[in-house]
């Protein structure tokens, strides 16, 4: 099999991945609350996490300081992407929610490109890539109807 079709496999079980911890976060959620959900959703893939790198010898986490100071913020943008879905899913449906979610996650990576920002390859927003934002736009206009 090819790598790229490799990467299309990963990709695909990643986004069923996102679909499903959604739901799962939201039924938390709704059981113990947003913060509690952010908790258990972080301590868990923490934990697991933490197997992982202890299974590979700590992997280059002894590099960290070549990362860029900023990039090493991920994690707190996680807990909002945990905290948003966690909390917008049981009160939008999944469907709604994730369309929402998606849909600003599209229109940011534009922008990031566009302007080239924080090691994003510049590519433009040239007529079709707005063409693209504007017939997203107006999928969640469908969506959320």
């Amino acid at each position: 099999m090819s790598s790229y079709i490799s990467l299309i496999i990963i990709a695909v079980i990643g986004g069923m991945t996102v679909a499903l911890q959604g739901q799962f976060m939201g039924l938390i959620d709704k059981g113990l609350g947003t913060r509690e959900s952010v908790f258990i959703t972080y301590a868990s893939g923490g934990i697991l996490a933490g197997f992982v790198m202890l299974a590979a010898r700590g992997g280059n986490l002894r590099f960290w300081q070549a990362v860029p100071w900023y990039a090493l913020s991920a994690g707190v943008f996680g807990l909002v992407i945990v905290a948003a879905i966690g909390y917008t899913v049981p009160r939008l449906g999944l469907s709604k929610a994730f369309t929402i979610i998606v849909a600003a996650q599209f229109i940011t990576i534009a922008l990031l490109d566009h302007f080239g920002l924080f090691g994003a390859a510049m590519r433009p927003l040239d007529l079709t890539r707005l063409l693209g934002v504007g017939v997203l736009i107006f999928g969640v206009w469908l969506i959320m109807r």
